[in-house]
């Protein structure tokens, strides 16, 4: 397969970051997790059709982080398409402001926009974005569960199944909720391993701790069917079950998480990954000025 001349000379395709509400790790189990789009973090993809080899640029806050991810990417997706890297031809700009290592989908940008662009080319159907892209994933997870690049495919809050059920999450409120750095990275690999290993070591308790989150996903899912006055107690409930589940797993980063309660937040949780990135907070109220480095996840 080759690449195919399109009638647009120019394609351009902007992918958000996400979130995670509840439902880490245990999706690979078969729990539903529930995942929001985070559009103020995004990478945006720019494509030139040209003749001459194929030439890229890395922009953005942190587009240079994305310099190894790409080419190990662009080589797999070149390998499972059954094309030379010298095929593809033109300028690609990439932009990203999402941190890579962090839990809030770097990687799942990267894999769906590069999935959108083989698309254009014709070299990918539509209809196999998904799991052209969820296989390119596997090269940062391991396994990838494929709810980063369900909620980057879309663009909209959805509770997510492994291999079943999409569907969108449309909430009667809007929580107070953010998302901020822990300051230390997570690498999700060895996250992922860490709780295989837990569960293979103490399958009883491995299955306690996925029956919990996957409780939270469900209080989680009451709470922002109801109102606001209702919800937002069964949300920190929600919030406080899958935050033990992270402590049981041993990913917390607790300086942060302290950190954040001590400020006012009313629950706590890491969002991703665990084990470092990025945390998830919800507050009754906007957060205090000494906050002002948190990101807005609504």
């Amino acid at each position: 397969m080759t690449p195919q001349t399109s009638t647009a000379m120019t394609f351009e395709t902007k992918v958000p970051g996400k979130w995670i509400l509840a439902g880490e790790h245990s999706v690979l189990r078969g729990v539903p997790a529930l995942v929001f789009p985070l559009w103020s973090r995004a990478l945006t993809l720019n494509y030139q059709s040209g003749l001459g080899p194929l030439k890229v640029t890395l922009q953005g806050e942190h587009g240079e982080e994305l310099q190894a991810l790409f080419w190990e990417v662009i080589e797999r997706a070149c390998e499972m398409q059954k094309i030379s890297r010298t095929d593809l031809k033109g300028q690609l700009t990439l932009s990203s402001t999402i941190p890579v290592g962090a839990g809030l989908g770097a990687s799942a940008a990267l894999c769906v926009a590069v999935g959108k662009w083989f698309q254009h080319l014709k070299l990918v159907n539509e209809n196999d974005i998904y799991e052209f892209a969820r296989t390119l994933e596997n090269l940062f997870h391991g396994e990838s569960s494929g709810v980063d690049i369900a909620v980057a495919l879309s663009g909209k809050g959805i509770r997510f199944v492994r291999n079943g059920e999409r569907i969108l999450i449309e909430p009667k409120w809007t929580p107070n909720w953010f998302v901020s750095y822990s300051g230390k990275r997570g690498v999700t690999l060895e996250c992922v391993n860490k709780v295989k290993a837990l569960i293979s070591a103490n399958p009883e308790l491995g299955k306690k701790i996925d029956d919990d989150m996957g409780l939270a996903v469900q209080m989680a899912e009451q709470a922002l069917a109801m109102s606001e006055v209702d919800g937002l107690p069964k949300l920190k409930e929600a919030l406080d079950l899958a935050n033990s589940c992270f402590e049981r797993w041993g990913l917390c980063v607790d300086s942060h998480l302290t950190w954040l309660r001590e400020q006012g937040a009313y629950a706590v949780k890491p969002t991703g990954s665990g084990g470092g990135g990025y945390a998830l907070s919800l507050w009754k109220a906007l957060p205090p000025e000494s906050t002002k480095n948190l990101v807005p996840a609504f």
